[in-house]
């Protein structure tokens, strides 16, 4: 057999006979498996040992990047630093081990860790009332309009089945409204990055039924007409909905709420450092205005004198799943608020917009800034100022991984053709910034000096640069070495 390498990794190491594993001995009888359900072949399944298995995995997992490596300014995805300490209060016997299905009386403790983080997640955005239930940021969303739907509904108000959606959105925002069976009006942007108030003028009418609104918006800037915009949206008889996706910048600034906001998701793994990425699990928490909590998902958990009891039956509540939610990455967002304190959560807002307005300004001269303002969490460069060598933002961010930083997002926002979007996060040092700022003006040299070193990148990772179209077309999805 032919190995395959992979950098330094060879992933065919299989050998008949080499096992790695003993199965115990069966204690529970010999049970036959029907016919139909039985193979006809034994499974081609690798034959190792076990220490070539450990050391397979050891070294491929030292090829993976994260925030615990090294700097990832990923802007939009909002990779922050999850302390240990919440994976520690997770993984406590005490939590880990309860079971949904039992009895109140033997659940209080995590019956009154959803109550408190409800309660402070309230205090937080400025809203009367949330559901922990959805499973993911996404779902939130799903959730949060489903919540508007069935309040138009409620009044027999049924032909507001259109939400309102700017260019800048994240793309589950369309998405979330079609699964909800909502169709999508997009509100264009100015020249400054923000909502055309008189393009939404005219979009307005007795149909809409909610405006979603990212603030600050994917840009990384304020959205500073919402009052304006909100009243607009509230005198058409529609909702204002909140994606919490870039709250990060607005902890002790300002509030959802207080804007006139009335429904909003938040991601807790954007703003309150639970785990981001792997697929999940994930959580999306949903909040509403005073009016509107009967529409909430059940169960809930409400507190009756010293004990708290789920609320299961609501004739108006929509449903979005069973159970509560993934408990313990609510366990890790919880940790985190009360390790930061009404105090400190106070500075993670003024830290993030710090540290991207310091990244931004000290780069604006070799990278292209399409919108000189004032920016929040993130902001987004136009590729290289001097674009005469050809240099791509995807050769930039190619070449950012052979000095060890993961790349920012690229090629996104839509609104400018060649998009680099930089989110720091409040926890990074200035060292680390100063670092960084440092290896984005040495490309910006070699774009100039030796492009072809920056089109050719990465040279010093794993693997080089993959042919994408050959990747979508021609997949390999098996461990064997093809015969061709």
């Amino acid at each position: 057999m032919n190995n395959r390498l992979y950098g330094n990794l060879i992933f065919e190491l299989s050998h008949p006979g080499r096992r790695g594993y003993s199965l115990p001995r069966n204690q529970f009888g010999h049970h036959e498996l029907p016919a139909e359900l039985r193979r006809k072949e034994d499974a081609q399944l690798p034959e190792c040992d076990e220490l070539t298995v450990v050391r397979h995995y050891t070294n491929l997992s030292n090829n993976n990047f994260g925030v615990n490596n090294g700097f990832y300014p990923l802007g939009s995805c909002t990779m922050k630093y999850n302390p240990i300490i919440n994976e520690e209060v997770a993984a406590m016997p005490q939590f880990a081990q309860l079971h949904p299905l039992q009895p109140e009386h033997t659940i209080q403790g995590a019956l009154k860790v959803y109550y408190d983080m409800q309660r402070s997640l309230s205090a937080i955005t400025g809203l009367e009332e949330f559901t922990l239930n959805p499973f993911a940021g996404a779902h939130g969303e799903l959730t949060g309009l489903m919540v508007i739907r069935a309040y138009h509904q409620s009044r027999g108000d049924v032909k507001r089945t259109k939400v309102i959606v700017p260019d800048s959105a994240h793309g589950t925002n369309p998405a979330s409204a079609a699964v909800c069976g909502l169709e999508i009006v997009e509100v264009k942007s100015t020249a400054d990055g923000v909502v055309d108030v008189e393009d939404l003028k005219g979009l307005l009418d007795d149909t809409i039924a909610a405006m979603m609104m990212t603030n600050p918006n994917t840009l990384g800037l304020f959205e500073c007409k919402i009052p304006e915009i909100e009243k607009l949206v509230h005198e058409c008889g529609g909702l204002m909905y909140y994606d919490g996706a870039n709250l990060n910048p607005m902890l002790g600034v300002c509030r959802p709420g207080d804007m006139g906001f009335d429904v909003m998701h938040i991601n807790l793994h954007k703003t309150f450092s639970t785990p981001h990425g792997g697929g999940g699990p994930g959580s999306g928490p949903v909040g509403v205005r005073k009016g509107l909590e009967q529409f909430l998902p059940v169960p809930k958990v409400e507190k009756d004198g010293d004990e708290y009891r789920l609320i299961c039956g609501n004739a108006d509540s929509i449903h979005v799943g069973e159970f509560f939610g993934n408990f313990a990455v609510m366990m890790r967002a919880y940790s985190y608020i009360l390790t930061l304190g009404k105090e400190n959560i106070r500075m993670v807002g003024p830290l993030a917009t710090l540290n991207a307005n310091y990244v931004k300004e000290s780069l604006k001269d070799v990278y292209e800034l399409p919108i000189p303002r004032v920016c929040k969490h993130e902001f987004v460069f136009d590729g290289l100022k001097d674009k005469s060598t050809g240099v791509t933002t995807m050769d930039v961010a190619k070449r950012l991984l052979d000095y060890g930083y993961h790349a920012p997002t690229i090629y996104f926002p839509l609104l400018f053709h060649e998009s680099m979007m930089i989110e720091p996060t409040e926890n990074e040092s200035v060292e680390t910034l100063d670092q960084f700022i440092g290896v984005l003006r040495t490309i910006a040299q070699e774009a100039k000096e030796n492009p072809e070193v920056v089109k050719t990148a990465p040279h010093n990772t794993p693997t080089g640069r993959a042919d994408d179209v050959a990747a979508a077309k021609q997949p390999v999805l098996t461990w064997k070495q093809l015969n061709n």
